[in-house]
């Protein structure tokens, strides 16, 4: 199979995966928002912050490491498997020891049990994380796609009935967990990889060089990327935390997980080009012309929709969450296009530089915290959308010295899609304001103008974002009737 039928193939079944999942999230989510209250998101929300930052050490960068290798063998598979079962566990021992004191610095008492008991998915999940390296590299997301749709689907149908019989915080604690525990047992169910009692130094030197400048990034665009939960959970009630939580997994729907769904699909395409400056350049700016022009259509669309949205599938008890949902859009528009950018310094071998560019955008972190502690939590996410273009500025100057694609030309690709997705989301967002209907019939509304609007002007004008998706669809049908 070519690499493009290969990567297209890839793309749809790892949007399958996306797609499929979050839907499967969405349904989920909103049926236990409903049952459950903003304090029990708070909770939740306060804990999986450590879970995440923790998370980061378990992979190591070892991941990215392995997935750039052109040769790899058995014996770095079961390196980096021992290596990261180690660190995991000694991670989970240390959460243990220390979690009396984070349930002390944060005056919550029942945040101690539930991060004891959330901390076992660091060991669940490293498991894993060889056999999802070995699909990734083949550009094979169908797997995947179907494993964690049926593990999303038990955990979740588990939690929904735990929290109908009231325990609260716990069906999502427990459901979490299960999730994890579903997964990792069918991945070794259905996953070929077998374990082999090996361990080389060598092979950890090397992925270490590597991998270990990847670490520190991560772990510090992790602890930078939820300073805002801390600042939340620690100056303002649960209650605040739940709908700024229950706001950001709305929002994350969208941007994060398409993020991630983009990056890995493109990180081993684009390696595969290393090489090819020309084909690199090509293949890169592609895929961010057809990335912005989702996330644009995406983020800007559910701004327009927040609040029949919210209304309609959670209820009045969430109104708090609205204005924060909207903002958070904005925030985060621009994630892919930084994730991508970044993605060109790891194909190009320059984790150093990578590592360079994270410590200095960890400076604009600053004034997140001092504008959250003083002025609140809304304008605390407006410093947060500054600081998202400053960040996308940073990196795509770099980047773009690279491969010879400079920030002005990725401005200049992107901006057609920004321009068209906008003005849908501004007429879509004023429909919704001045019709005198019921809130379900406003969403319905929306939306349905939001798809034919966007479709229309994107014929219209022929933007070439929208024609190469339609041209990726028909080659995708093509190849699966084939």
């Amino acid at each position: 199979m070519s690499l493009r039928k290969k990567t297209i193939s890839g793309m749809f079944w790892s949007f399958a995966d996306y797609a499929g999942n979050q839907f499967v999230q969405f349904i989920i989510g909103t049926i236990l928002a409903r049952l459950l209250t903003p304090n029990d998101y708070g909770v939740v929300g306060m804990v999986m912050v450590f879970i995440i930052i923790s998370h980061t050490f378990v992979d190591f960068g070892f991941s990215q490491a392995l997935i750039r290798k052109f040769v790899v063998d058995q014996k770095d598979y079961s390196t980096v498997f021992f290596f990261n079962m180690s660190i995991s566990t000694m991670i989970y021992f240390i959460i243990i020891l220390i979690s009396p004191f984070i349930g002390s610095y944060f005056h919550e008492k029942e945040m101690v049990p539930v991060l004891k008991v959330l901390s076992l998915i660091i060991i669940i999940d490293s498991f894993i994380i060889v056999q999802k390296v070995i699909l990734i590299k083949k550009i094979d997301f169908k797997l995947q796609a179907k494993l964690s749709m049926t593990a999303n689907i038990f955990s979740g149908i588990i939690g929904i009935l735990l929290a109908y019989y009231g325990y609260g915080v716990w069906s999502i604690v427990y459901r979490t967990v299960l999730n994890s525990i579903f997964l990792s047992t069918l991945f070794w169910i259905f996953t070929k990889w077998k374990l082999t009692f090996e361990f080389s130094f060598d092979s950890l030197k090397e992925m270490f060089n590597f991998g270990s400048k990847l670490l520190i990034s991560n772990l510090l665009n992790n602890v930078c990327n939820n300073v805002n939960y801390f600042i939340i959970g620690k100056y303002f009630s649960l209650n605040e935390l739940g709908f700024y939580t229950r706001a950001d997994q709305f929002e994350s729907l969208f941007s994060i997980n398409l993020t991630q769904t983009i990056q890995r699909v493109s990180y081993p395409a684009l390696s595969s080009m290393q090489e090819d400056i020309n084909q690199l350049k090509y293949g890169f700016k592609t895929i961010i012309k057809l990335t912005m022009f989702i996330s644009f259509t995406l983020m800007f669309g559910l701004a327009a929709v927040a609040k029949p949205m919210v209304l309609t599938l959670i209820g009045e008890k969430w109104l708090g969450c609205i204005e924060y949902l909207q903002l958070l859009c904005f925030a985060n528009v621009l994630n892919p296009l930084q994730a991508l950018n970044l993605n060109i310094l790891n194909v190009k071998g320059r984790s150093d530089l990578y590592l360079k560019l994270e410590i200095i955008k960890k400076l604009l972190i600053i004034p997140v915290v001092i504008v959250g502690i003083t002025l609140g939590i809304k304008a605390m996410i407006i410093v947060m959308i500054v600081n998202s273009v400053i960040a996308y500025y940073i990196n795509a100057f770099y980047s773009g010295k690279l491969i010879a694609y400079p920030i002005k030309e990725q401005f200049k690709d992107i901006l057609p899609s920004f321009v068209l997705s906008l003005t849908v989301g501004i007429i879509v967002f004023i429909c919704g304001k001045i019709l005198p209907l019921s809130t379900i019939l406003i969403l319905i509304i929306q939306i349905f103008l939001g798809l034919v609007l966007t479709v229309l002007f994107s014929e219209i004008v022929k933007l070439n974002e929208f024609m190469e998706i339609k041209k990726m669809a028909i080659e995708l049908i093509n190849y699966k009737n084939d």
